[in-house]
């Protein structure tokens, strides 16, 4: 399940505490502007810098909505 996957290790942020980092603000629709205030909220990527890319693809994935089946 996406919501119990780890994304960044150092701070022990997850999927889930992404998803709820971007639903507390307005709604996003430039991907740094989101990722500067998902940072803010949970500390991603501001240890090792490992899951920078990973934290990017998810905020993108979740700007863009549910996928079409």
């Amino acid at each position: 399940m996406k919501e119990n996957y780890m994304v960044c290790n150092c701070k022990q942020v997850s999927y889930a505490d992404i998803a709820n980092a971007l639903h507390v603000h307005n709604k996003f629709t430039d991907v740094l502007e989101a990722f500067e205030d998902v940072q803010k909220v949970t500390h991603c990527s501001t240890g090792c810098g490992g899951c920078h890319q990973k934290v990017l693809d998810i905020i993108s994935e979740i700007l863009m909505g549910p996928e079409k089946a």
